[in-house]
Parts: structure tokens; C-alpha cells; sequence
């Protein structure tokens, strides 16, 4: 029996709360073409155990063909989209052309990337043979008959099983930046402890700083240092970075965060900058970083240069780009999975830091 059908602006709307702010390829998952998509899949019995859906499925649908919603109308279009040669309606939402679109972009780099959509690894990409198939416990997500409360519950009962913790990490994140950052910020350190810092957008940078790149981008992560507003210098961190060498002097060059990498016996220094209005790492500022480290005896090789921002749409990011240095990077934790390496390469996928030099 097929499932009971919402409608596809319900399904946008649901598919907004699944997927939050911060969830990785959120717009390819939340967009007009993923709810059609879903909502075709829902049609047609594409669902985990069911059949295979081809893109085929959802650009030959069409407004009167998705109105059409008992048993016999949904089984009739599953079979006559299988054929060649089938008539097409007049009001089909997407041309030809577009089958690209709905393969590459929604299914294959959203849906199936973040785990809503399974694939048939027996049937090749290009092949015109259905090969996804929508995961059951998602499908349960679109039951007309969920109370707001069960839906909530449910939804969030998912994203716990399904998204990775860096992605649960950065969608709480930007829980608290969306709530405003009224209470002051609470941010866990590798070794398990925790330092509080106080309420603003640079705060939440800070701890996407600390608790989403740190473990994504680097191999082991520790944390040297983080200037806190209103007690510039911490005592503890001023103490261990003498040890290591690294002379702080506030009145001339104060970073925000310092992070360290070690592995395969070697230390990296990762020189981070938050930007919630300016203050990015421009070339006069790189210089001013590296010498930190290079007159405590350690090389360029060894000094990594990361400016840190909400989002590529936030209004920080869009006044500073233009000044970044060169060898230096750009994260925005609004995109976490994601670095943009400032000389010639972006990068798309996550990749360890250090990997770069």
C-alpha cells in the first residue's frame, strides 16, 4: 500500500526543520526541487524496501499528474514513467534538460549526502534504471497524521541517528546565535574542559571555533589560547604559551584563538581570528602572527592562519574577503564541512589542515 501524501509545501516546510541552519548541503535539502522530489518518491513507493526511483520520476510529473492521489492513479504513473515514449503533461515541472539538476544537485550532493536517500550501488550513476530510494524512517517524517509535537520529536530523533555529531554541533550552535546570544557561552575544550565566555556572535564563533573546525580540520587538536572580552589575557594560557616559547604581548599583537596540531611528531600552530564586524587576518596581521611564532623557534611551515566567520552571507564576511592574505584561510561555521585556502584552491570537502602545505 502506498503512503498517505502531503502536500508539497508541507513538505518544504518540514524539510526546513529537518534539515536546520548548519545542517551540511542544507539548501540542496531544503529547496522547492527537494520537496518535489521527496514528494515524487512518496507517489511513486520509493521508499527503503520499495522501488527505486530514476530522475526520470520527478521532472515528467506535473501539477494535474501530482493531484491525481489515489492507489490506482500513483501505480499507473509508476508504471507508464518506466516506458519510453510516454506522454508528458503539459504542465511538467521541469524540462528535459534539468535532469542534471535533480540528480547531481538534490539527490546525489543533498539528500543522498546527508543520508535521506539511499542509492542502488548495482545500478551506475548515468544509468536511466531507478537507483534511490528515500530512507523509511525520513518517510515517516511526511505522515499527514503527525501531531507538531510527535513531528518535532521525531525530527529531532533523526538528525541524532543520521547527522554527523559535527553537523549536530554546528546546527546547536547556530541555535544560539539565532536565539541571540543573550546568556554567556559556554565552550568544551579537547581535553574535556570547559571555559565560558561571554554573550556575543564572537563567543558563538569562538566555540564553532573550538568545538566544530578544531575536531574537523585538525588531526589532534589542542587549544593554546582564547582571548576573552573584558580579561584580554588569561593567566593560565599567558603561562603555557611561555613554555612553548610564544611571548604575548597584548598592546601588539593579541590573537584570538591559537590552536595546536600535533602529529607524526610534528606541532602546527593554527592562528585563528574571529570576525563578527572586522578584524580579519590581513596581510599586515599575518605578519605580525607569524612572527610570534618564528622568534620562539619555530618555522613558517609550522604557522597556519585561519580567519573565522558566521556565514558567507553575513555582512563580516562579505566587508573583509577582499582583504584576506594570501596563505591564509576562510571558515565560515555556517558551512562547516567546508575551507576556502587563499592561494588559487577551494576546498570542498573536509580535508586535515595541515594537509595543505
Amino acid at each position: 500500500m502506498l503512503p498517505a501524501l502531503l502536500e508539497i509545501e508541507k513538505i518544504r516546510e518540514r524539510l526546513q526543520i529537518i534539515f536546520p541552519e548548519g545542517t551540511p548541503e542544507r539548501s540542496k535539502c531544503t529547496g522547492l526541487a527537494a520537496a518535489r522530489t521527496i514528494f515524487t518518491m512518496l507517489y511513486v513507493g520509493a521508499i527503503e524496501g520499495g522501488v527505486w526511483l530514476s530522475p526520470n520520476f520527478v521532472y515528467r510529473m506535473g501539477q494535474s499528474q501530482a493531484r491525481k492521489t489515489s492507489d490506482k492513479s500513483r501505480l499507473a504513473y509508476l508504471d507508464a514513467v518506466q516506458k519510453p515514449g510516454t506522454p508528458e503533461p503539459k504542465d511538467r515541472w521541469y524540462k528535459e534538460n534539468t535532469r542534471e539538476s535533480i540528480r547531481d544537485e538534490v539527490l546525489r550532493n543533498g539528500l543522498v549526502a546527508i543520508g535521506a536517500v539511499l542509492t542502488n550501488p548495482e545500478v551506475p550513476t548515468t544509468s536511466s534504471k531507478g537507483r534511490y530510494t528515500l530512507r523509511s524512517d525520513l518517510a515517516e517524517l511526511f505522515d499527514p497524521k503527525l501531531s507538531a509535537e510527535t513531528f518535532l520529536e521525531t525530527a529531532e530523533n533523526w538528525r541524532k541517528r543520521h547527522l554527523t555529531a559535527n553537523a549536530l554541533a554546528t546546527v546547536q550552535i547556530l541555535r544560539i546565535a539565532a536565539a541571540g546570544a543573550k546568556t554567556k557561552v559556554s565552550v568544551k575544550l579537547p581535553n574535556g574542559e570547559a571555559r565560558v565566555l561571554s554573550p556575543g556572535l564572537s563567543s558563538i564563533i569562538t566555540k564553532a571555533v573550538v568545538e566544530v573546525f578544531g575536531t574537523m580540520f585538525l588531526v589532534n587538536p589542542a587549544v593554546l589560547w582564547i582571548s576573552e572580552s573584558g580579561n584580554k589575557v588569561v593567566e593560565e594560557n599567558d603561562q603555557f604559551l611561555k613554555k612553548l616559547g610564544i611571548k604575548i604581548e597584548p598592546e601588539k599583537v593579541l590573537p584570538d584563538v591559537i590552536l595546536a596540531d600535533t602529529s607524526e611528531g610534528r606541532t602546527h600552530f593554527i592562528f585563528v581570528e574571529v570576525v563578527s564586524s572586522d578584524g580579519p587576518i590581513h596581510e599586515t596581521r599575518r605578519r605580525d602572527l607569524l612572527k610570534l611564532a618564528t622568534l620562539a623557534g619555530y618555522s613558517p611551515e609550522q604557522v597556519l592562519f585561519v580567519t573565522a566567520f558566521q556565514s558567507r552571507s553575513h555582512h563580516a564576511f562579505k566587508k573583509t574577503i577582499a582583504s584576506l592574505a594570501w596563505g591564509s584561510f576562510a571558515w565560515c561555521f555556517a558551512e562547516p564541512d567546508h575551507i576556502i585556502a587563499f592561494d588559487g584552491t577551494v576546498a570542498g570537502a573536509p580535508r586535515k589542515l595541515c594537509e595543505f602545505i
